[in-house]
């Protein structure tokens, strides 16, 4: 459907997500964000994918929350309060089903990436970025300090420097983004995307799937317990068949069969 809010290609066990909004910069509506975590749940059970891109339509990557959409909110007699923690909360749970998904998910980023677009790409595992791409916090420009896309961000760049960005509202363009750690590659953007996607699912899915909740559970434990968790991901990846078949195949100086 050309008209839906998301829409989805699968090629070469790589399904691709465009935000379908050129018209409103790919704001992150409520029907936008509705869209994506279907879109996300859709993709949590389907096994034949094994990695995930997500880019916008149009001129930019996303501009953020729909602005003209919040201020309508506040015709409420409580002035929007309710709507507004809706819309967070409605965003918290798209945010987090991106590391929450088994395949891995590339933000392909191009034009801006800014407020909740910025969120939305340092939610992703992997960003690639076109070279005159830029990320923003911006909303402390208009008054509004990006408070949810600063949880985001701040796991993706220093402290000091995400900072910055909250309280400055000036962007990071993506080479800078690159040098910080925040922008895996930069380069031809779509063949960059697409090469990094097909590495990715040349790689045994079941691995990954066992890797990467593994990566971010561990990340804010103390030592002794995440290396109990991931010593257990380890021992389970060990137990699988396909695991044995490639260990055996790298001894023997050939390629796994793994179909």
């Amino acid at each position: 459907m050309p008209d839906a809010l998301i829409l989805r290609e699968d090629r070469d066990a790589v399904a691709t997500l465009t935000l379908n909004a050129p018209a409103s910069l790919n704001a992150l509506s409520v029907p936008m964000l509705r869209a994506m975590e279907a879109a996300f749940a859709a993709l949590a059970s389907d096994s034949s994918v094994k990695v995930v891109i997500l880019k916008g339509a149009g001129r930019v990557f996303s501009a953020g929350h729909d602005l003209k959409e919040m201020q309508a909110a506040r015709a409420a007699p409580d002035q929007g309060a309710a709507w507004f923690k809706d819309l967070f909360d409605l965003g918290a749970r798209v945010m987090q089903a991106i590391p929450a998904l088994p395949q891995p998910v590339i933000a392909q980023v191009h034009g801006l990436a800014a407020a909740a677009g910025c969120q939305l790409a340092a939610s992703c595992d992997l960003i690639t970025a076109a070279g005159d791409a830029r990320f923003g916090v911006n909303g402390v420009n208009i008054g509004l300090f990006c408070s949810t896309p600063m949880v985001a961000l701040t796991r993706k760049l220093p402290p000091a420097v995400a900072f910055e960005m909250l309280t400055t509202g000036e962007f990071l363009p993506a080479p800078h983004a690159h040098a910080l750690g925040m922008v895996n590659r930069i380069a031809a953007l779509e063949e960059t995307t697409r090469t990094l996607a097909a590495t990715l699912a040349g790689k045994l899915a079941p691995a990954v799937r066992i890797g990467k909740p593994a990566f971010y559970a561990q990340a804010g434990l103390p030592l002794d317990r995440a290396y109990a968790l991931c010593g257990a991901a380890m021992v389970e990846n060990m137990l699988r068949p396909d695991t044995a078949e490639g260990i055996q195949a790298f001894l023997e100086k050939r390629k796994p069969d793994w179909n």
